[in-house]
């Protein structure tokens, strides 16, 4: 795109999905608007690469819906109507409403009658990621919950087991791998999930040239299954039996190879204690794969030369998916493909600590306290969000009476929407930082806006920690916010400050003092001491100051010096990001168990393996629901932006033709869906691409507007892109039993032609 003569044109990276490709924002000279946004091609990651959602870092900002303004709930409407409606605050208003009311509340009823909700737009949000932590502290509640529970909470689990900490993944080293098996996973439309790998298209076609071999388990041909070289339709929710009788394979067949991990690796003989029961053809009948590709894959992964075994959502969002994280990395680790070249890999981001050791406890945060009325374990300070309605709408002492949501929409996106929508309307007080009046925020007492992402500053913090390469860039802002929208940074320091009788500038200076002091402590720049540190930090404020003082100090820093080394000037000036080299081996270094060894079978897993045997008695249900997403979206994101919303109705019932004619539904129609706690009617889709007794509906959807209480703002998304809450069918009481993440794969369903059907 030629650059016109009133143009300016910034470089940052896209920070609407996993991928956070590089981008080149054109913009008016004159007005300050997005004229255009294009892929960055001298970007030191993505090389010019970018998806659809780009369009939407500029729509987000100027869409007609957006809150630019503090809002406050009026319950039966100014007017004495029926409908709550929402009325324009200021600032100072809205936060003495929120923190006065917040701590009226934990004085009354303690702390942990506060809930707080983090949505997963604040992993994208360097900002939100050093300031929310200290923002929960100062509300002093363990009622603390976030989209992780729906999402990846089993590999955080089974990562924290094997390896020590709980953000420990073990990357695909994708661009050098020559076999990528990939199970519950679709990079060709999430782009890469906990592996940032823009241009995944082109990374597997270049696997592809180079002699190498994708091969993809899933119960929907994909579209990264339509590009692989064999497609396995799994039966939901038994990847861990898959993956055992993988194992059983390698140790039966005599192809484990444990290499160098053997000097500091314990648990390899439990492990093939486990899989001794779990052979091809005792779980085929369970899995649908048949015994003799299932020993055929074992050998072609155990006998290439650098191979990688990766799974994603669909491994997590299942009833064993503890187990079957965990077993990944199992099957990695016994032919020699852990933490070695074109296997999984753990990067090295340049914020992350130069010791490789640094907040080393071997403690692994399990359990330390329980949810109310289930019982159910925390993990790394988060409870499950399964069970944030019961903790809502259960009396009793210790009931939930107040919530704060953080760019988050859990009647989206958590099981049973229709429960949790109902508990809302029970609380005491509700307030939501975001930017729109959606399912979820509609419910608050008070919603503060904040800034989109092209009119704040940003850095990868997390998913440089999941980069295929390491690698930093820095995104400067683009566009002036509007009068009146604060950073995320901002709110939420005046408002841990407030709540305990201090003002923002307080808690900020706590903050940065903290980490310096430990910064210092940990043996960082060892010839300066703090006085001299702050100085060096120079005049900047907020999160920047913070991640100057992360990245100075990290492996790649200058130390506080004026030599080389990284700093965030140094990353200001290098507007296309920092190519920091290829993964690296970083064991036995990095491990954080208690052991300093890599734990092959925690006790913990062994445990829950009883279960999955178990179910080896058990037969499947007829029918099962799974999920999907699509490119041009993510999650519940973006469904407000004409240019990503328009265009065919996405959220279809895909069937395959035996069940379309088994259950009288047909293509186009519309069915409904049936389960446990709910139903939906829904447009389908009749598709070989399904498997027999397997059908999936995307998540994400159902912004219908809604016909009692407060409305909701989503124009767009109600006209174009209205669709179904699958959570509606999601059961709250579906478990993995390990983690407690929620069970949104292999959802036992009926579907039947709906009453209108011609």
């Amino acid at each position: 795109m030629a650059r016109a003569d009133n143009e300016n044109v910034v470089y940052r990276s896209c920070n609407l999905c996993e991928a956070h490709c590089g981008v080149a924002i054109h913009t008016d000279s004159e007005t300050g608007e997005v004229t255009g946004i294009r892929g960055d091609e001298n970007d030191a990651m993505s090389r010019g690469y970018v998806c659809p959602k780009a369009v939407g870092l500029g729509a987000l900002a100027t869409d007609p819906d957006r809150i630019r303004t503090p809002l406050r709930r009026v319950r039966g409407g100014s007017g004495g109507g029926t409908r709550d409606e929402f009325v324009e605050i200021s600032w100072d208003e809205a936060l003495t409403l929120v923190t006065s009311k917040l701590a009226e509340i934990r004085e009354t009823h303690g702390a942990n009658s506060i809930a707080t909700y983090l949505g997963n737009p604040n992993a994208h949000d360097f900002a939100s990621n050093l300031s929310v932590a200290p923002l929960l502290r100062s509300l002093g509640t363990k009622w603390r919950f976030s989209a992780s529970s729906v999402d990846q909470l089993p590999k955080m689990v089974s990562s924290c087991l094997m390896f020590g900490k709980p953000n420990a993944f073990a990357i695909p080293d994708i661009d050098r791998t020559d076999f990528f098996l990939a199970l519950g996973a679709n990079p060709l439309a999430s782009n890469g999930s906990l592996m940032t790998a823009p241009d995944m298209r082109g990374r597997l076609r270049k696997l592809r040239e180079r002699g190498g071999t994708l091969v993809v388990v899933d119960p929907r041909r994909t579209e990264t299954a339509d590009v692989a070289d064999r497609h396995f339709p799994i039966r939901p929710g038994t990847d861990a039996l898959f993956l055992f009788a993988l194992l059983h394979v390698l140790f039966d067949e005599d192809l484990v190879r444990l290499e160098r991990l053997a000097e500091f690796t314990n648990g390899l003989d439990a492990v093939r204690d486990l899989a001794r029961e779990f052979s091809p053809e005792t779980v085929a009948g369970h899995t649908g794969i048949a015994a003799d590709e299932t020993r055929t894959l074992a050998r072609a992964f155990a006998e290439a030369s650098r191979a990688v075994c990766y799974g994603r959502i669909g491994t997590c969002t299942q009833e064993f998916g503890t187990l079957a994280s965990w077993l990944v990395d199992v099957v990695n680790a016994v032919t020699g493909n852990l933490d070695e070249e074109g296997g999984a890999m753990f990067p090295w981001p340049a914020h992350a600590p130069a010791d490789p050791a640094a907040g080393r406890s071997g403690h692994v945060p399990y359990a330390r306290w329980r949810s109310r009325v289930r019982g159910l374990p925390e993990f790394a300070g988060e409870l499950p969000v399964a069970t944030l309605a019961e903790e809502i709408d259960t009396p009793g002492e210790g009931r939930v009476r107040a919530l704060l949501t953080i760019a988050g929409n859990p009647v989206c996106s958590t099981p049973n929407a229709a429960r949790l929508d109902r508990a809302l309307g029970e609380l005491d007080f509700m307030v939501s930082i975001d930017i729109y009046l959606n399912e979820t925020t509609r419910h608050a007492d008070v919603i503060l806006p904040t800034t989109t992402p092209l009119e704040r500053t940003n850095y990868d913090m997390v998913f440089h920690g999941m980069s295929v390469r390491n690698h930093a860039k820095w995104s400067p802002a683009v566009l002036e916010p509007p009068a009146g929208v604060k950073d995320l940074f901002d709110v939420a320091m005046e408002i841990a400050g407030r709540v305990n009788g201090a003002g923002g500038s307080a808690v900020e200076e706590t903050l940065l003092g903290s980490m310096l002091k430990a910064t210092l402590r940990g043996g960082a720049a060892p010839d300066i001491n703090e006085t001299e540190a702050r100085d060096r930090l120079g005049k900047r404020r907020g999160a920047e100051r913070i991640l100057d003082l992360m990245i100075r100090s990290g492996r790649y820093g200058d130390q506080f010096s004026d030599g080389d080394g990284l700093s965030l000037d140094a990353l200001i000036e290098a507007k296309h990001g920092i190519d920091l080299g290829p993964l690296e081996p970083r064991l036995p270094e990095m491990l954080s168990t208690e052991s300093g060894r890599v734990e092959l079978a925690p006790e913990l897993l062994v445990e829950d393996t009883e279960r999955l045997r178990q179910g080896l008695a058990a037969g499947p249900p007829d029918l099962v629901l799974v999920g999907r997403r699509h490119v041009r979206s993510n999650n519940s994101w973006m469904h407000n932006v004409h240019a990503l919303a328009k265009g065919p109705a996405r959220c279809t019932l895909l069937v395959h033709p035996d069940d379309a004619a088994q259950y009288g539904v047909r293509d186009g129609a519309p069915a409904r869906v049936r389960s446990r706690v709910g139903e939906v009617v829904v447009p389908v889709e009749v598709t070989d691409a399904m498997m027999p007794g397997v059908v999936s509906l995307p998540h994400g959807f159902g912004h219908t507007p809604p016909a009692e209480g407060a409305a909701t703002r989503l124009a767009t998304a109600a006209a174009l892109q209205p669709g179904v809450n699958s959570n509606v069918l999601t059961d709250e009481t579906g478990l993995d039993a390990l983690s407690c993440n929620a069970v949104l794969n292999g959802i036992p369903v009926e579907i039947e032609a709906a009453p209108d059907a011609a």
